[in-house]
């Protein structure tokens, strides 16, 4: 945008001083533009744009009006400035008096006036009687002030038709600096007029002597003969016949010049009648010139003529003036009602709207046309809205296919067409930010990326939305800034005569500001009702939804175009928020931002949890060196993605309010919460429990990287459920120990509330679920080998009571040790942390068992004591890395039921028989030498 214009500024006029209708020549800097950005001049005060002229942006041509005050600045006004100052002043001077032959300005049909359409002076110059120089030398006005002349000659005039007439006067006004010599041509000529006047007095005379003398020796003759008779009847005879002959002459004289003087008498009429159409030709032309300019659209210049001929001709008494001027006012007439309409219809620009109110304004127009053009234009942005949604709604539906297309290309073609004439920046559009937004929710049909084609995969609701808020964003500015214009009057010019219109136009504006108020609420209501039938319908009345809705909910909105919405309708509050409309009537805004924030962030967490759910399909079961499966992974980066998803939902913008702040709100996300949690935990547990055949293991692979497995368990070609429960164990030790963990952090971070409950739910309910798959995997391996100590102990028909000395460990106990370490090997195989717990709660068991069959023994031989108590210790110090309290409790238990060594021969034939056992089983021991960790409870 190009920045703006300095004001104007005068800095020179010429003439600077000068009587009413003096021509003047303004200089100065940023005049304007052109003739249409100047929009004021006033000189002293009087309005002098009807007479201007632009010339250049530094010069400008006009006429001094009749202005009350002596002195003033010259003020000029422009559309590109706004209004200047003056660095100089003009003085405006008292009119000299006129004589009786001079030509005047008095009369109105005599009066030289200035016509600004064609620039030409009109009127009739007077004849002229008498030389206006009597001098005759070239006059020179001087420059001695007015007032003192009349202080130095008082009571006298320069006026030499004056009985004051004073000479000293007249030659100090007029010839001020003429030389002496110039002076005595003057009193030369003086002397040649004097002597033409009297010899044209005595050439008259001559002329007419004949005619004189003749009359004279007329009545001579009759004197003298009325003498001689001296009677009446000659007196009366004589008279008699002088009437006679008088009366003939005159009836000849009528008969001469009848014709004649009919003729003069004609053509006198014509050439009044032609005199009276030149003088007021202007007002018998100006029906046709108003026809004429209303076909141009030179509006301006039929009002400056209706303006002028109501001011000479409005209060006229004379017919054909006023059967004119009747014909003027139908065709103004009909210009208001045109004017009216052009007003009135829609759509129109900013522009174009204040420019109609100004001219109906100039014409007097009856009612309130700005107040009009207001109502007018909420009428329109109200259809507008409702037949933006009638279109979707329809086109969602399939009916009318061929109109809807036709529709939406007239509403694109006026959403980007010039017509719209919006001062501030353009709104960007936000459907891009969602293209350009990377999908964060697994399984979802979104795809990132710029699509030129969004608009046909997008949800019809969200570019109803789109297209609704671009509606309202491009319309209501200029609704506002007309209204704005209509509050401070700057609807009408600035200038004296519009002054009494400005204080009207703000009255009335103080007067509807509660009816506009009801105007853009309207608005906003039907805006964001609108929007609430189309994504969040349970929030209307049914009455409201029967007018605002229609639109048919096969599904719900995913969260991504959720988020989208929310953002275009930011954006769109923001746009309105920078019109400074008061923020209660945005407020209803706000509330729509509230609530599609918090339905956003319940339906993301409500498909997050069924995303959770479908985790179960994507484990592959491929374990890492902590024993650890992508599943874990998979459900926190879920989580963290979809709580990513509803970042910019989260934030609060200016002016709008935390989604956590009611207590509702908070308990439905936490008990989604807690439900996403859950969902991964019943994952867990149907994959672990799940019966083998109901396994997929054609994907399986074996991680061949870690050089710490024993073996591998994926050379079969499927998972043992064993197996599956130990891979399910090691995921929720991670989970508890790690990924919950995080998770809670990501909840706190993203403002969650109740995350303390989450956690400790999800622990408990994850506790539980370790506890039973734990369960499950030592009956599935410890019963096999506790079921297997007492056939073992008695097999061939042991007997404690009566057995040999002692040779070794029985097979029954190796054999109870190799399974065991079979045990071992598949724990180690699939998590080395889990070994102690699993090795722990194996050896409590065995123990427990061999202490029970131990006390079940009524008595013990020497030899069968001995053999005891050599089984017993072989088995405790084997596994003695894996004793726990309740192991050591059952190993103490079992010897303390055998009878004590007493001879030290036994002692140390147990001590040589251990010996032995440890290094025959050194390699199959092994496992139960290697450096301890740390022993976890059961």
């Amino acid at each position: 945008m190009s920045r703006a214009r300095q004001p104007p500024l005068v800095t020179g006029i010429s003439p600077n001083e000068g009587i009413s209708w003096t021509k003047v020549t303004i200089r100065g800097e940023n005049l304007g533009t052109g003739p249409t950005d100047l929009i004021g001049l006033t000189i002293c005060g009087h309005n002098c744009l009807l007479t201007a002229e632009w010339m250049s942006a530094s010069k400008i041509v006009c006429r001094v009006g009749q202005a009350k005050n002596d002195k003033g600045d010259i003020i000029v006004t422009t559309k590109s400035g706004g209004k200047g100052t003056s660095t100089v002043s003009f003085k405006l001077l008292k009119p000299e008096k006129i004589g009786i032959l001079d030509q005047s300005a008095v009369w109105v049909d005599e009066m030289n006036y200035y016509d600004m359409r064609t620039d030409r002076n009109k009127g009739i110059p007077p004849l002229s009687l008498r030389p206006a120089n009597p001098l005759g030398i070239e006059i020179d006005k001087g420059r001695f002030p007015q007032k003192d002349l009349e202080s130095l000659f008082p009571g006298m005039s320069a006026d030499f038709t004056s009985e004051n007439f004073s000479a000293a006067w007249y030659l100090i006004e007029n010839h001020s600096t003429t030389s002496f010599d110039q002076l005595k041509t003057a009193v030369v000529n003086l002397k040649k007029q004097a002597n033409k006047k009297n010899e044209g007095s005595l050439a008259y005379v001559k002329g007419g002597l004949s005619t004189f003398f003749e009359a004279q020796d007329a009545l001579s003759a009759i004197h003298q003969k009325l003498e001689a008779d001296g009677t009446e009847k000659v007196e009366g005879s004589m008279t008699q016949k002088l009437e006679n002959v008088l009366n003939r002459a005159s009836n000849t004289a009528d008969t001469l010049f009848q014709e004649v003087l009919g003729r003069k008498d004609k053509a006198d009429s014509t050439r009044n009648a032609l005199n009276v159409l030149q003088r007021f030709k202007f007002l018998f032309n100006l029906p046709l010139n108003i026809e004429r300019n209303i076909q141009k659209g030179d509006y301006d210049v039929v009002i400056n003529d209706y303006e002028k001929a109501k001011s000479l001709f409005g209060k006229t008494e004379v017919q054909v003036f006023k059967k004119y001027y009747a014909e003027v006012e139908t065709r103004i007439e009909a210009l208001r009602e045109l004017l009216l309409d052009k007003l009135l219809e829609t759509p129109s620009t900013l522009h174009d709207q204040k420019r109609y109110i100004r001219y109906l304004s100039d014409l007097h127009a009856p009612g309130d046309p700005a107040w009009q053009c207001i109502g007018a234009q909420h009428q329109w942005i109200l259809q507008l809205m409702h037949n933006c949604k009638e279109s979707y709604v329809k086109e969602q539906k399939g009916k009318d296919t061929f109109l809807i297309p036709l529709y939406m290309y007239v509403c694109n073609a006026l959403l980007h067409s010039p017509m719209l004439d919006l001062d501030s920046d353009v709104r960007p559009s936000p459907i891009g930010h969602l293209s350009q937004t990377a999908s964060l929710k697994r399984g979802s049909s979104f795809q990132s990326g710029r699509d030129d084609a969004w608009r046909y995969k997008a949800p019809q609701q969200v570019v109803f939305v789109e297209k609704l808020t671009k509606l309202v964003v491009s319309q209501l500015p200029n609704f506002w800034k007309l209204w704005i214009s209509y509050v401070n009057g700057s609807l009408f010019s600035e200038t004296a005569e519009k002054s009494g219109q400005m204080e009207r136009s703000k009255k009335n504006a103080r007067q509807r500001q509660n009816d506009f108020k009801k105007m853009i609420q309207e608005v906003m209501h039907s805006l964001v009702k609108l929007i609430r039938g189309a994504l969040l319908p349970f929030s209307l009345r049914e009455g409201e939804l029967r007018q605002y809705g229609g639109w048919e909910m096969k599904s719900e909105l995913s969260g991504q175009w959720l988020t989208h919405v929310i953002q275009t309708v930011r954006l769109s509050s923001e746009s309105l928020t920078a019109l400074e409309i008061p923020n209660d009537m945005l407020q209803i805004i706000q509330d729509l931002i509230l609530d599609l924030r918090v339905r956003c962030i319940i339906v993301t967490l409500q498909h997050t949890a069924e995303d959770i759910k479908r985790l179960a399909e994507k484990e592959d079961w491929v374990v890492d060196n902590e024993g650890l499966t992508s599943l874990p992974s998979q459900f926190e980066q879920c989580i963290i993605h979809s709580l990513q998803s509803l970042k910019t939902v989260l934030d609060c913008k200016p002016g709008e309010a935390s989604v956590f702040q009611q207590q509702k709100t908070q308990e439905d996300v936490c008990q989604l919460s807690i439900g996403i949690m859950q969902g991964f935990i019943d994952c867990l547990e149907q994959l672990s429990t799940k019966p083998d055949g109901d396994i997929d293991t054609s994907h399986l692979s074996v991680d061949v990287s870690s050089p710490d497995l024993f073996g591998s368990i994926h050379e079969e070609s499927s998972l043992s459920s064993e197996q599956r429960l130990l891979i399910a164990l090691s995921n929720c030790r991670y989970l508890e120990r790690h990924t919950f963990l995080n998770i809670a952090e990501h909840f706190e971070k993203h403002g969650f509330q109740g995350v303390d409950k989450i956690t400790q739910v999800s622990m408990e309910s994850l506790k539980e679920l370790d506890q039973r798959l734990f369960e499950m995997y030592i009956e599935f391996k410890a019963d096999p080998i506790v079921g297997s100590l007492e056939p073992g102990i008695y097999a061939g028909y042991f007997d404690w009571k009566d057995c040999l000395v002692p040779t070794g460990v029985r097979n029954y106990l190796k054999e109870a040790l190799v399974n065991i370490i079979a045990v071992h090997a598949e724990v180690f195989t699939i998590s080395k942390d889990l070994v102690p717990r699993v090795m722990s709660r194996v050896v409590e068991a065995v123990s427990e068992e061999l202490s029970r069959l131990m006390q079940c023994v009524s008595s013990f031989s020497k030899n069968g004591a001995l053999q005891a108590k050599l089984e017993i210790c072989a088995l405790r110090d084997t596994v003695a890395i894996y004793l726990t309290p309740e192991s050591k409790s059952s190993f103490k238990q079992a010897l303390e039921a055998l009878p004590q060594l007493s001879s030290g021969t036994d002692r140390k034939l147990l001590e040589e028989l251990l010996n032995k056992f440890k290094s025959s089983m050194h390699l199959q021991l092994t496992c139960f030498q290697a450096s301890s960790s740390a022993m976890m409870k059961t």
